[in-house]
């Protein structure tokens, strides 16, 4: 039926073509964006996952800093305890030279100068090995922790490890020195046993640096995981929606024609009446 009042080829003919512009409109955000869920309106439920892995992402990203911390300040205790090592080693020698009965009283005094001046650099080292307000080996803190998950309900805890003078673990004490041969002989035998508390001291240390950077690793790869999995619901495919966009070009041309076709249908109405 041909009528002036109503076009039925015009009326397909448009809603064709504003169907083409829509998933052209579509394709271009999602051009512009590389997303081809850019928020809830796009598809809601795969938004929310998203949404949900993202939070999980930058809650990560607080273990990481917090692990970064906390080895941080393990690091600096370690440096401390090696360095308290190496001066007890020190202190060792020259007690033992000290305890030597053929050794006129003069040598015996300036050794002991020797060993008070290294006993009040581990005082010294001891007061000083601090991170971010954080000092694991003066007996400060009991212990820290750091973040293990993105939710905080799991910790990695470290234990405060006491390396001052006259504590269980050095247990040469802060006013220490010696003026006989006896007396430098028993500080040789103190020094022994500190040395070998400093070292369990020391292995604890180390197995608590080993486990943090072991679990940021695991954080990390967890991280990486995460966002590859965002990418997969999210990210929209460029070389699919480019071929689109060229496909839905053509069919907007084509949808163009198609209505200016319809448009011209009611002038075949005046015709009959030449």
């Amino acid at each position: 039926m041909l009528s002036v009042n109503t076009n039925a080829g015009a009326m397909v003919a448009l809603q064709n073509l504003n169907a083409t512009n829509q998933s052209m409109n579509e394709v271009q955000n999602r051009i512009n964006t590389g997303l081809k869920v850019a928020g809830a309106k796009d598809d809601g439920g795969t938004f929310a996952i998203a949404q949900r892995m993202r939070a999980q992402v930058a809650g990560y990203g607080v273990v990481q800093q917090s692990l970064d911390r906390t080895r941080s300040v393990v690091d600096v205790a370690l440096a401390a305890g090696e360095g308290i090592s190496d001066l007890l080693i020190e202190m060792k020698e020259k007690a033992l030279a000290a305890s030597d009965v053929s050794l006129d009283a003069a040598s015996r005094t300036a050794l002991n100068e020797d060993f008070k001046a290294l006993r009040d650099q581990i005082a010294k080292m001891v007061s000083t090995a601090e991170f971010n307000g954080t000092n694991l080996i003066n007996n400060s803190v009991t212990s820290i922790s750091a973040l293990a998950n993105q939710d905080g309900s799991s910790t990695i805890s470290i234990i405060d490890e006491n390396l001052s003078l006259g504590g269980g673990v050095v247990t040469l004490a802060a006013t220490a020195s010696f003026a006989s041969a006896s007396a430098a002989g028993t500080l040789a035998g103190t020094i022994s046993t500190s040395l070998n508390n400093l070292n369990q001291s020391l292995a604890r240390l180390g197995t608590a640096a080993k486990s943090l950077e072991i679990h940021k690793g695991f954080v990390q790869q967890l991280t990486d995981s995460l966002e590859t999995g965002i990418g997969n619901l999210v990210d929209a495919d460029l070389a699919k929606e480019s071929a689109r966009l060229q496909s839905l070009q053509v069919k907007q041309q084509l949808g163009v024609q198609a209505l200016s076709i319809a448009n011209q249908a009611p002038q075949t109405i005046v015709s009959f009446f030449g």
